[in-house]
């Protein structure tokens, strides 16, 4: 026991001490990193790195990042409970990278919503989908733990305030993260936004839907992704098989009104594949979702 408070504590002086802000310069933002050992990697599955189209990515290049980036909006009023909305990003992205390319930070202020994003790195500029650590059990438990840890020490949030509802957001890869995130996290998920990003992993999907009927999935699809679209289709079928009601339209079609009316959403988009979150769907997704308060 007098082991573990140690490395406790020792654990947190590190995370406290690798608190650095951030390069973005967001109006209306805060932004900063932290390191966690409760991100996706180093995991001992790329130990060996690995190998896509004849091309070795290692694990000191690509699966050896800790980081976690935070947004807080400079308004932010919390007390007992924090909202948490987690974002995962694609094939060839880091934290940065991604929050720079689909502008997720600034869509997340426009929103004006009162919660915190979140972007734990995964595989760091690789073609990989694999979530590592975090498809295990408990582990983004112990994330959500270090999130929470980071903002108390930057006095952001209070010091006994808790996590409160949680959002899983992605693009493309980042399906099989949030799934196992959803199945082991030992974490209530409230809902999950796919951006072009369901390529498998439905029946996890299936059976959180199935578990509770305030659960909310929307997936947004385009004829570019090489597999989301065939599998929405699958999904809806499957859906439909088990008398669950859900609402299928055209992106073109579709009103704010139709996102806070339906729980279970499936977009057509004409876009390609990675113009899908931006300029302004992660926005419209949250500005529209029932969980997350207006600031």
């Amino acid at each position: 026991m007098r082991s573990l408070r140690l490395f406790l504590i020792l654990f947190a002086l590190i995370l406290l001490t690798s608190l650095r802000s951030s390069a973005q310069d967001i109006a209306g933002a805060f932004t900063f990193h932290i390191w966690s050992a409760h991100t996706s990697f180093p995991d001992t599955g790329r130990r060996k790195g690995y190998k896509y189209e004849n091309k070795l990515y290692t694990e000191r290049q690509h699966y050896n990042d800790s980081t976690v980036l935070i947004v807080v909006p400079k308004n932010l009023n919390v007390k007992k409970t924090v909202d948490l909305v987690f974002w995962f990003h694609g094939w060839g992205n880091h934290v940065d990278s991604a929050a720079l390319r689909y502008e997720l930070t600034k869509q997340f202020i426009a929103s004006k919503r009162n919660a915190v994003l979140v972007l734990a790195e995964t595989a760091y500029n690789a073609p990989d989908s694999y979530g590592g650590k975090l498809e295990n059990p408990g582990v983004f438990k112990a994330l959500v733990g270090d999130v929470l840890f980071g903002l108390k020490e930057l006095r952001y949030i209070p010091a006994r305030c808790e996590a409160g509802h949680i959002l899983l957001g992605g693009h493309s890869g980042a399906y099989r993260v949030m799934a196992r995130i959803i199945k082991n996290g030992e974490m209530p998920v409230d809902e999950a936004m796919l951006f072009d990003a369901l390529y498998g992993e439905t029946d996890i999907f299936m059976d959180w839907i199935k578990a509770d009927q305030l659960h909310r999935f929307v997936h947004l699809s385009t004829d570019h992704g090489y597999g989301p679209l065939e599998e929405s289709k699958r999904m809806i079928n499957l859906l439909d098989d088990a008398d669950i009601s859900n609402f299928v339209v055209e992106e073109k079609d579709l009103v704010p009104a139709q996102l806070r009316a339906h729980n279970l959403i499936f977009i057509h988009n004409l876009k390609e594949h990675n113009d899908i979150v931006n300029p302004d769907n992660f926005r419209l997704m949250l500005e529209n979702e029932p969980f997350l308060k207006k600031l």
